[in-house]
């Protein structure tokens, strides 16, 4: 069995299926994320997006089907993945404020996951995390500061920084721009383009605006009520969309630029 990334996809999803009681929220759903690629996973509310990409993070069990893993089986049904033990992927949120504790310091939090993954320590430990927070393009000064003190804006860097500590080959971001304005939201997208070229990480992509997705993933796969409506290169399909589902939600958008660009203005 192999697990050498370079072979084949970092994660895969064949035929994942997950229900809450009766409802089902996602069926038969394939997926595949390649080294280096940004994967676009776009969706309305309510269409099992975060469904997904919570069960491709190890948050939740699968009722049917498979994820893989570098070509490993990491869960089937019953199973939640065990990728987040290797450390291979790692997710952030659309809420940063609340995925950091609000009452620890920016420094406490980082150098928590240093020392739980005994990867550091001493002098080592805070070396870590300064390499991790200036990839981000934050500097030392702000391990003394509180969560709640950042702005949105940087408490999602912060966010990003926490996840690559582990050094992770996936980052699963669910609508981790969202909630912020216009500026810092291109300035999160540029910062994660960046990551990938600088880093070869895969990303991921979990978002409900079509735009973003134009501007920043080399693929995308468009949900609608549980399933993938249509998948494929982001420019054929943002500008030949077959689904009936997918031209209805381009519709909704009343310009999409820089399709072919992957890189916000």
């Amino acid at each position: 069995m192999t697990t050498d990334l370079d072979d084949g996809p970092v994660i895969e999803a064949r035929k994942v299926s997950k229900s809450y009681g009766d409802v089902s929220a996602i069926r038969e759903i394939s997926l595949t994320v390649r080294p280096g690629e940004i994967v676009g996973l776009v969706g309305e509310s309510g269409s099992g997006k975060s469904t997904l990409a919570s069960c491709l993070g190890g948050l939740m069990r699968i009722d049917a089907g498979e994820v893989r893993y570098a070509g490993e089986l990491v869960a089937g049904p019953g199973d939640t993945a065990r990728v987040p033990r290797l450390s291979g992927v790692q997710m952030i949120f659309q809420d940063p404020h609340s995925s950091l504790n609000p009452r620890r310091s920016v420094g406490s939090v980082l150098s928590e996951i240093v020392r739980v993954h005994r990867m550091a320590r001493g002098d080592a430990v805070s070396g870590l995390i300064a390499e991790a927070l200036g990839r981000v393009g934050l500097g030392a000064e702000v391990t003394s500061e509180r969560p709640s003190a950042l702005s949105g804006g940087m408490c999602q860097r912060v966010a990003i920084a926490r996840a690559l500590l582990l050094r992770p080959r996936l980052l699963i971001a669910d609508e981790v721009v969202s909630s912020l304005d216009a500026t810092v939201q291109a300035q999160v997208l540029n910062l994660l383009a960046d990551l990938r070229d600088d880093t070869g990480v895969a990303i991921l992509f979990v978002t409900h605006d079509l735009a973003v997705v134009s501007q920043l993933c080399d693929q995308v796969a468009v949900m609608h009520d549980g399933t993938v409506v249509e998948a494929g290169d982001t420019d054929i399909i943002l500008s030949r969309p077959q689904d009936a589902y997918t031209q209805t939600l381009l519709a909704s958008v009343p310009s999409i630029h820089g399709v072919g660009s992957k890189r916000p203005a």
